[in-house]
């Protein structure tokens, strides 16, 4: 096969302003070459932001061969010296925290909070991860034979894909890598083609600064439908963690387990927001508005419906109304912007598709269902924060993953008809549930098929130390603590037979 000429380039700063026209490949950065490249989009100003390398699958190729060959230098690498890179990078997270906001805004459309919220948790995951080394090791198990010692020894699984989405570039790759060169792996990311520097390039370019050895972290920006099999796919994959939509998440399990491979998959959600007519109506008001239109609605374990009992239906939606209404709402470059705007048109017009589908359904559409017009900008992104009533759980924007600013809110008459409607999904990612009973929220909450039920508060919320995943179609395995060590390690038996056995032959 022949091999795709590399370009060898100066490397990247670390900066929005920073050419990153490049890919990483055995600690070398590469220019694009002869290859194709790949424009990315600053979702506020709609002008080309910068452009990457469309990479090959011999590109794909030399990344696995660097990382197999840094892996098994860096499995032999004391606990001590594997946590320490990933320290530094969490120190370096802290170094260039306002060079990693501006890439947020400028690339993903991620207003400030939303940047400082997705770096903060990022953040956590690193500190996290730094613990690993020495928290992996094993345990010794009792015998049933007389004299023998069981060893339970966890080792590094080899060399670990990590695909990450656009919607949290940064945080949704990294709480992947840093585990994995934490455990002893060897990483090759394939960013999202609509952020490939927040997910993929600048954390190359951190965990190069921390003093990885060169080959242990690569990433191979490139379309997914040109490299995406290769990747996922690969002989020498052992673990490929993706986050994404379950539609494409099937397809990506299915090439990790043709080549014996772990899926861990992080896939879509539809998140049911259940209101018990006890709550405190203006704390479930607040919470539900911030997790729905955080980041525009653009998050996986954001709110996608509001299940709301019929004594409080008409007050809740009102409620909804004038929160939706007063949302600071533009270009994301703007301090004062809290919805900002959606990634790409695509992901736009679906969903003002949806919303126009379930009005003709017969929903009323109590506010927004249109875009917000840019000062000097055509064909804006952004969609105003959207308000649904008189919705059933079947209409468009309630039965599908709508991924936007929008509230479909749905009337329910007791409790067992709130927990059918929650569950009337394929999905089961993650949930809310406010009550003023305790004990009535967790009975609530037992019912509900989801990985992540939250009582009294929004579901966006994610803990480094805390299992993160979903049921049903949501996806496979856990990201964080013990569940992500666990599926980036392989389980080793050793046994020592420490007295003489008899044996009958």
């Amino acid at each position: 096969m022949a091999q795709t000429p590399q370009t060898e380039r100066s490397e990247p700063e670390l900066s929005a302003d920073a050419d990153w026209n490049c890919l990483f490949v055995d600690g070398t950065w590469h220019g694009p070459g002869d290859r194709d490249t790949i424009s990315v989009e600053d979702p506020s100003t709609r002008e080309e932001w910068t452009k990457v390398p469309a990479g090959t699958v011999e590109d794909v190729d030399e990344a696995y061969a660097a990382a197999t060959r840094a892996q098994e230098r860096w499995a032999e690498k004391g606990p001590d010296q594997r946590a320490e890179v990933v320290q530094t990078v969490y120190a370096l997270i802290d170094e260039y925290e306002d060079e990693l906001t501006e890439l947020l805004v400028a690339e993903s459309g991620s207003a400030g909070l939303k940047s400082n919220v997705e770096l903060q948790t990022a953040a956590g995951d690193v500190a996290e991860a730094a613990t690993y080394p020495s928290r992996a090791g094993g345990d010794i198990r009792e015998s049933t034979i007389q004299g023998k010692e069981n060893l339970v020894k966890r080792e590094p699984a080899g060399v670990v894909a990590v695909i990450p989405p656009w919607n949290f570039p940064f945080h949704l790759s990294i709480r992947a890598v840093a585990p994995a060169v934490a455990l002893g792996n060897g990483v090759v990311i394939k960013p999202a083609s609509d952020t490939p520097v927040t997910s993929g390039l600048a954390i190359a370019k951190l965990f190069e600064l921390a003093g990885a050895p060169p080959g242990l972290v690569n990433c191979v920006p490139g379309k997914g439908s040109e490299i995406g099999d290769r990747v996922a796919g690969h002989p020498d994959v052992d673990v490929v963690a993706f986050t994404g939509s379950t539609e494409v998440g099937r397809h990506v399990a299915k090439q990790a387990v043709d080549s014996l491979a772990f899926p861990a998959m992080e896939l879509g959600g539809n998140g049911p927001n259940v209101v018990l007519e006890d709550a405190d109506l203006d704390n479930a008001l607040s919470g539900s508005a911030f997790g729905t239109f955080s980041h525009q609605g653009q998050v996986c374990i954001s709110i996608n419906r509001h299940l709301v009992h019929e004594s409080i239906y008409d007050e809740f939606v009102a409620g909804m109304v004038e929160k939706a209404e007063m949302i600071p709402t533009g270009n994301a470059h703007d301090g004062s912007t809290i919805v900002g705007p959606i990634i790409n048109e695509s992901q736009r017009d679906q969903i003002l598709e949806f919303v126009e589908e379930t009005v003709e359904q017969g929903a009323t559409l109590e506010t927004g269902g249109e875009t917000v017009e840019l000062d000097g900008t055509e064909d804006s992104l952004v969609v105003q924060p959207t308000v649904l009533s008189d919705v059933t759980n079947d209409m468009t924007a309630a039965c599908n993953e709508h991924f936007g600013p929008v509230a479909p809110i749905v009337p329910f008459s007791d409790d067992e008809e709130a927990i059918e409607l929650a569950n009337d999904t394929e999905y089961g990612l993650a949930a809310s549930v406010w009550s003023g009973d305790r004990n009535r929220a967790e009975d609530v909450a037992d019912a509900i098929d989801a990985g992540m039920v939250h009582i009294n508060d929004q579901p966006i919320n994610e803990e480094p130390n805390v299992p993160f995943g979903g049921m049903k179609s949501s996806g496979i395995g856990r990201f964080h603590g013990d569940a992500i060590m666990r599926e980036l390690t392989e389980t080793k038996w050793i046994s020592v037979q420490r007295e003489q056995r008899q044996f009958p032959m």
